[in-house]
């Protein structure tokens, strides 16, 4: 797995497979978070086999599929409440792990300043310094 830690409650990583469910939970993960629509691309493992895995292992899964490209205000207010209620710390999981990322930073920029989410997810591999309006209209909403 390719983790990459946001901050103490949430990390992300691109796909991952059945095997590393129990990686995850060894190493302290208490929720995983799926953002990748199944049957997104050939030869990705099912999410009944990962959430099998999870279930299994001991961890909270959440199946909240996001088409890549097309994140919409109401995925992101469904991350918000979803990150919220999570026992953490949490792994999300898509193709790339961007989408995870930027589901988190949207969801966050209500209550956090859109340069501090920035630099975390820069930190964490991802730029998404394109979201800074987007960032903004959610900050709006408060």
């Amino acid at each position: 797995m390719d983790l990459r830690k946001i901050d103490d409650d949430i990390t992300v990583t691109p796909q991952i497979q059945v095997g590393d469910v129990e990686t995850a939970a060894r190493l302290g993960f208490r929720t995983i978070i799926a953002n990748r629509p199944d049957f997104e691309e050939p030869g990705q493992p099912a999410m009944a086999d990962i959430e099998k895995a999870a279930v299994e292992a001991g961890l909270a899964w959440v199946y909240q599929p996001v088409q890549s490209g097309n994140i919409f205000d109401h995925d992101v207010e469904r991350f918000a409440e979803i990150y919220e209620q999570a026992e953490k710390p949490i792994l999300a999981f898509c193709r790339s792990g961007t989408r995870c990322c930027a589901l988190w930073v949207m969801s966050q920029s209500s209550k956090v300043p859109a340069d501090a989410l920035l630099i975390k997810a820069y930190n964490a591999g991802y730029d998404l310094n394109g979201l800074k309006p987007r960032l903004q209209y959610f900050a709006d909403k408060r």
